[in-house]
């Protein structure tokens, strides 16, 4: 696995500290689809006791973020079967158009010309990335930039629900990118998000959006296809 982060400080808010490093390890896919990773190793890595760890993996097995192996008790990320990525497609598609095309609005509603910007910056990281072949980089930047975007929907609910569903596919992703490289995900469609945005196109955002999800996914269905998308459980 690899490195989540520095040690946490020794603060009142650590258990909520321990499970966000957590869960941004595996949106970004620092935990590693069938590598089997103990509480103890977590621990350490954050430089905090098991306790926190233990919440925040009951917190995240709750979510189907990971799971339990019964027989030895190690964590893992679920292995992503070929109905089980067909649900996150489904949820996916439902979602995060939505929250694009809200934020359109939203943004437009209030003449905010600060999202583009903002958006760019972080499309300008996410091809830097990209060109550079930089795995940690580009999973960073790619969330930061859909959750940028998601985070102006004003829509608490949906914005949730695409935070879930993140942490269930982000592990895959990475699994992705190391199967087709860099050179196979130069086709995002960051691009056209801004464009809409920038003529205050709802919809236009809306089909960026799912055009961005559905390609990504259609990979991810052939890395599963492949075998490479449900890997076993490493041994202890």
């Amino acid at each position: 696995m690899a490195r989540i982060r520095r040690p946490l400080a020794d603060q009142t808010a650590v258990h909520d500290q321990v499970y966000e490093a957590i869960r941004q390890a595996l949106i970004t896919g620092r935990i590693a689809p069938g590598k089997g990773v103990s509480l103890r190793s977590l621990a350490a890595e954050l430089g905090v006791s098991p306790m926190p760890v233990r919440d925040a993996v009951r917190r995240l097995v709750a979510e189907r973020a990971l799971a339990i192996n019964p027989a030895n008790k190690r964590l893992s990320v679920p292995s992503l079967t070929a109905g089980r990525l067909e649900q996150l497609s489904l949820a996916r598609l439902w979602v995060e158009p939505e929250l694009a095309a809200r934020a359109v609005t939203r943004a437009a509603a209030n003449s905010d010309a600060s999202l583009v910007r903002q958006l760019q910056a972080i499309d300008a990281d996410v091809d830097e990335a990209l060109r550079l072949g930089d795995v940690d980089r580009y999973m960073t930047a790619n969330h930061a930039f859909h959750f940028a975007l998601y985070e102006r929907a004003g829509a608490e609910v949906l914005l949730a629900m695409a935070g879930g569903l993140w942490l269930q596919v982000g592990p895959f992703m990475r699994v992705v990118f190391g199967r087709v490289g860099a050179d196979g995900l130069v086709a995002d469609r960051h691009a056209e998000a801004i464009e809409a945005l920038r003529a205050r196109d709802p919809d236009g955002a809306r089909r960026a959006i799912a055009a961005d999800l559905s390609e990504g996914m259609d990979k991810m269905r052939a890395a599963v296809e492949a075998g490479n998308g449900a890997p076993h459980e490493a041994s202890p």
